[in-house]
């Protein structure tokens, strides 16, 4: 990782979940850090996030979807780290017009000022397991159909989809990885906007029970957050990488149900209950999923190394400790 030592990184999402992750990472190997984060209150940035590194990092507030400011920060840059996004599915189909903006539209313009402006910038784009929709069958490749289930999958794709354009036609060097559900320290817990795993954990600092939709068998595989930062890092570092989508994944696999029983064996209390879907979460639902990450492991070497109760027991701790600089206990 010695690739970044006094490499000027820009990160855009920089002050939300992994985008801050990844800023921390950064620093901590010598790198000069600029975040750009909107700081609009449903998207998931936070300060409090880089409360550790604020006087190690520059900080600019500005939205991706303004051509002019992205343009700004882009120049003379070494890497861009993508990761500003609408991440919603529920909000991208009650309001498909934003999402479209922050997840294809802005990316096609960040893509055309890196082009006029810096076209030698190396970019990491956060993409998303979502786009597969239901699986035909498990675990999944990067051959499975993509199939998107809502408005979120589609534009995600289509910015994906620019970024590997770009770097056929252009020679902009791009890459994308396809997240998984990813949880630790920093990521939106005030709702279920980003991850259900947020909600649960405030739910059970808060004594309340975790709501299971369905019969909690669903399954899923899951990855802390310091093992997609380090994924981050190499598909950044490697050239192999360009042109191609690698999916991030794990071999531990759960079922929901199960998962909210090794959350409230922690230690903090609480129980769960199973409830019905609601019929807008029904409708998008993809049943069982888990990815194959063999690609992105026999390529550039990574695998996950933090397994599920280590992780939730490190997040849980956190938030434990921090989480009046996450949600208003009156909220």
């Amino acid at each position: 990782m010695s690739a970044y030592v006094d490499k000027k990184i820009l990160i855009t999402g920089g002050l939300g979940f992994i985008g801050s992750n990844l800023a921390r990472a950064l620093v901590g190997q010598g790198a000069d850090v600029t975040l750009a984060d909107s700081l609009i209150p449903q998207y998931g940035g936070n300060p409090f996030n880089i409360e550790d590194i604020r006087e190690q990092v520059s900080v600019n507030v500005c939205d991706v979807r303004d051509p002019f400011a992205i343009a700004y920060l882009l120049q003379g840059k070494d890497y861009l780290f993508n990761l500003a996004g609408q991440t919603s599915h529920l909000d991208s189909m009650a309001d498909p017009q934003t999402d479209l903006d922050i997840n294809a539209t802005a990316q096609l313009s960040i893509l055309e000022a890196c082009r006029k402006v810096n076209p030698e910038i190396k970019i990491v784009f956060a993409s998303t397991r979502q786009l597969y929709g239901k699986p035909d069958y498990l675990p999944v490749d990067e051959k499975h159909p993509i199939r998107p289930v809502d408005v979120n999958g589609i534009n995600k794709l289509a910015g994906e989809w620019y970024h590997l354009l770009y770097n056929n036609i252009y020679g902009i060097r791009a890459c994308a990885l396809r997240l998984t559900n990813t949880y630790g320290p920093g990521m939106r817990v005030r709702d279920a906007r980003q991850t259900f795993l947020g909600i649960w954990v405030r739910l059970l600092i808060e004594g309340k029970p975790i709501k299971v939709f369905g019969d909690g068998l669903q399954l899923r595989d899951f990855n802390y957050v310091d093992d997609c930062v380090e994924a981050l890092l190499l598909a950044g570092t490697c050239d192999e990488a360009n042109g191609k989508v690698y999916n991030l994944g794990n071999t531990e696999v759960i079922g929901l149900k199960a998962l909210a029983e090794m959350m409230i064996q922690l230690g903090y209390g609480g129980a769960f209950e199973l409830i019905p879907f609601p019929p807008e979460r029904k409708v998008i639902d993809i049943g069982d999923y888990y990815s194959d990450f063999s690609l992105i492991k026999s390529e550039l070497g990574w695998q996950p190394k933090v397994d599920l109760r280590a992780g939730l027991t490190q997040t849980m701790a956190y938030y434990q400790t921090h989480h009046r600089n996450y949600w208003d206990d009156n909220q």
